[in-house]
């Protein structure tokens, strides 16, 4: 069921342009929140310091004994909080290199399962598998040794850990920034008033005054980002919101992704007509970018100029899909929404046929924003087995065969456009599924 509050990020803009200045103050604190991070990055990233990520005490006193404060003259809310910055974006990247040895794990076939349940044991806990990786026998309270006991007399555990060693050498973490044009502030780094906001920069005891485009003031972490060329800056930060209901929303709804129109309907109704003209616009720009910086890269300065225009023509595409996310809510005011959930990526790279067509258009922004406004709106979302969602006539039930953007049953003769039937047969799926 949808959810009744939710978190959405919202936007605070300088009201004027942020003088030259002053500009330069928060790209100071921007280079050295960088610097911390990079410095973290170097030193906690390696698998001879997984004991010391959770919780992150143990690096913020290194750190804090490290010279690197005293060496930048940062004051010690953003030191710390860059620290911690980096500790998360590390403690992000194991959980996906984890998930990544889980899915070869679960892709081997030679395993058994006692090996299997084995590994999983070993990628949930992490003293274990820090242990493993370190080449050390496992430190564990009673009650977890006697299940690591139990697990590890099944199988071959030297086999096993070397096995473990292997897969996650095939995905090393390196993580470094070049970003200096963002940072994150808490409570004690900034203050509203006078209807703007004065931050804390690496001058001691003085604060920036920023006039804000709106009076809203909170009291949590907030992120900036600079435009420095622009003399602008974007303060972001997540809020809670109470879900919206509309009693007036009553319709089920099938609805199919398209590369070219971006949804239709179990009726024929179909939206963002423009998605392909927008995406071959985008694509057509960055191949002749690529071309051009590839025969010029030897004179060419920098990306600034080229990142710049990419932003902006991505932008108005992330625009048109929301317009029009936004007008299939408002005129089929759905209850519940049923579209197919394609595979993920397999263990050893794409899903051929599905992931590398989609690769070239925007399935996951659209499927992301649909789900935010979905629980925004409070109608439910229903992903459905899309295994011969296409193939299969919405009619009879037979299969059936895609001619162009057409498709044709030679069972009963149906004939429609091929995106209404598989979205009719995401409906039909989806109310099946949700009767059980």
């Amino acid at each position: 069921m949808p959810k009744d509050t939710l978190y959405k990020v919202v936007h605070q803009y300088n009201k004027d342009p942020i003088s030259k200045e002053d500009m330069r103050k928060l790209q100071e604190v921007g280079a050295d929140y960088a610097k911390v991070k990079n410095y973290v990055y170097q030193r906690y990233g390696g698998i001879h310091s997984l004991s010391k990520i959770y919780p992150g005490y143990t690096v913020q006193n290194e750190m804090a004994e490290s010279g690197l404060w005293e060496q930048l003259k940062m004051p010690s809310v953003y030191f710390y909080l860059a620290i911690f910055d980096a500790l998360r974006d590390i403690k992000i990247q194991w959980s996906k290199t984890k998930m990544k040895v889980l899915r070869r794990v679960n892709a081997n076939g030679d395993m058994s399962k006692e090996e299997k349940r084995f590994l999983y044991y070993v990628l949930r806990v992490n003293n274990v598998f820090e242990a493993i990786l370190n080449g050390a026998a496992p430190k564990l309270p009673e009650d977890m040794k006697r299940k690591y006991d139990a697990l590890s007399s099944c199988v071959g555990v030297k086999k096993l850990e070397n096995y473990l060693r292997r897969q996650v050498r095939k995905y090393p973490l390196k993580l470094h920034t070049n970003t200096e044009d963002r940072f994150s502030m808490t409570e004690r780094a900034y203050r509203y008033g006078e209807h703007g906001i004065y931050i804390s920069v690496k001058e001691k005891r003085k604060r920036i005054f920023i006039p804000l485009t709106d009076n809203n003031r909170y009291s949590r972490q907030l992120s900036v980002r600079l435009y420095p060329e622009a003399g602008d800056m974007v303060i972001s930060l997540p809020i809670k919101v109470s879900a919206k209901r509309h009693n007036s929303y009553t319709k089920h709804v099938g609805a199919s992704m398209g590369a070219h129109t971006m949804l239709t309907t179990d009726e024929g109704h179909t939206y963002g007509e423009g998605l392909g003209k927008y995406q071959a616009e985008l694509s057509g720009w960055l191949r002749g970018q690529a071309d051009q910086y590839c025969q010029n890269h030897h004179a060419n300065p920098g990306r600034k100029k080229y990142e710049g225009r990419k932003h902006k023509k991505e932008e108005q595409l992330y625009s048109y899909m929301n317009q029009e996310l936004n007008r299939f809510l408002r005129t089929e005011k759905p209850k519940a929404i049923y579209i197919p959930r394609y595979p993920a990526m397999g263990a050893a790279g794409a899903v051929k046929g599905i992931n590398y067509h989609a690769a070239g258009w925007q399935k996951g922004y659209v499927r992301k924003r649909l789900t935010q406004k979905c629980q925004e709106h409070s109608i439910e979302l229903v992903e459905v087995f899309a295994k011969g969602i296409s193939s299969q006539c919405s009619q009879c039930g037979a299969s059936g065969q895609t001619r162009g953007l057409q498709f044709f049953c030679p069972s009963c003769g149906n004939q429609m456009d091929k995106k209404e039937n598989a979205a009719r047969n995401a409906k039909k799926r989806g109310e099946r599924l949700q009767r059980q």
